[in-house]
């Protein structure tokens, strides 16, 4: 019970905003309006002053509907949810209900004499509130999408793939009992469902792909094959062929082919070889191994050369004469002789004249250890 006043309820909040138009001013119309909704019955094109216009239902001419005399509303038997607008001749009547479906007259009167009858029939249908699609793949590839609608009286059902109606060579069959559809094995793409009535319309769309299956047209064994086959499980039409270790064998001379297709109109050949790698599948240092000896033979040369310079330095560094060779220390000997006759009443610090030392430069032959000679400076003492 929660469930059928839930669904009275979304049917509602959908066509809660619905408005349909009906023309009626020719007779026998068929008007529809949207349950909850509002339905616009156009009855004339402007209502006159010197004619009477009156609406009930057929079922029971003493219930009116509408009266109306001198473009006045004399009587509306459902004020609360309709109004009349004389200047265009339009009836608006608002929240429909069941209740509301039937057959009604319309009669124009010219000083109570009746001078044009019509009859309309309304009928009021619930909404279609929502689609939904399902897919499901089949035993040979084909695909079956069905669709359901939730709520909506007499609902009918169409199909589209990419915005356009489906074709005999992607349409397997139609089943309007279970609103389902069964594509065949190549379609895919946007599939969509649209379901409508005479109050509203919903779609619903889901992209689709094939369902994993390819088709198969070789010869095996003398035997002809063509069929769909799930690609994933395929053993058809596969036969190894021998080819060169060094070279791809051409296609056009190869012994046996098959023949694969995702439709029947498209073929692929493959075929099976084993191709050992070429020259060019080599390593990398095998390739370029007269660049790296070169590189190598350049740098051990450099090698050699830097260690010959850093000996030559070396050697000729030693051979060089070093400070303490230039020169040689002259010592000089002083003495100090005291003047005799002389009293000295005070001692005194001697005044010493000192010899001025040289440094002479050692010649550079050897010299004899017994020559060397001692300079003496002269001392004198002054007062």
């Amino acid at each position: 019970m929660k469930a059928v006043v839930g669904l009275l309820v979304l049917i509602l909040r959908v066509s809660l905003g619905l408005e349909t138009l009906c023309d009626s001013r020719q007779d026998g119309a068929q008007c529809f309006g949207p349950l909850g909704g509002t339905v616009v019955l156009q009855l004339m094109d402007r209502a006159l002053e010197t004619q009477r216009y009156q609406l009930y239902k057929s079922s029971n001419k003493t219930t009116v509907i509408l009266h109306v005399i001198n473009n006045k509303i004399v009587h509306n038997g459902i004020k609360s949810r309709s109004s009349f607008n004389p200047s265009n001749g339009t009836f608006r009547v608002n929240n429909l209900s069941r209740t509301d479906s039937d057959e009604y007259h319309f009669e124009i009167r010219d000083n109570k004499v009746i001078i044009e009858t019509r009859a309309l029939r309304l009928t009021i249908q619930a909404p279609v509130s929502s689609a939904r699609l399902a897919s499901e793949c089949l035993s040979q590839g084909e695909k079956t999408v069905s669709c359901s609608s939730g709520g909506g009286d007499s609902p009918q059902y169409s199909w589209t793939l990419d915005g356009r109606s489906l074709t005999d060579t992607e349409l397997l069959s139609v089943n309007t009992e279970t609103n389902s559809i069964t594509l065949r094995q190549h379609v895919s793409g946007a599939v969509a469902c649209s379901v409508r009535n005479n109050v509203s319309k919903v779609s619903e769309e889901e992209k689709i792909s094939n369902c994993g299956f390819i088709f198969i047209n070789c010869t095996s064994n003398g035997t002809q094959i063509s069929k769909w086959v799930f690609a994933a499980n395929n053993t058809l039409c596969i036969e190894p062929t021998t080819s060169s270790p060094t070279t791809i064998p051409d296609p056009s001379t190869a012994g046996k082919e098959s023949t694969v297709s995702i439709n029947p109109c498209t073929n692929i050949t493959s075929w099976n070889q084993t191709v050992t790698p070429l020259s060019g599948d080599e390593p990398w240092y095998i390739k370029n191994w007269p660049i790296m000896a070169g590189v190598l033979s350049a740098l051990v040369l450099l090698l050699v050369v830097g260690v010959a310079v850093v000996c030559a330095q070396r050697k000729k560094t030693s051979n060089q004469p070093t400070d303490e060779d230039e020169h040689e220390l002259t010592y000089a000997v002083v003495k100090i002789k005291q003047r005799s006759g002389r009293q000295v009443q005070q001692r005194a610090e001697p005044e010493v004249e000192y010899g001025q030392v040289k440094f002479s430069e050692r010649p550079r032959l050897a010299a004899d250890p017994a020559g060397e000679e001692c300079v003496y400076a002269k001392v004198r003492r002054g007062r």
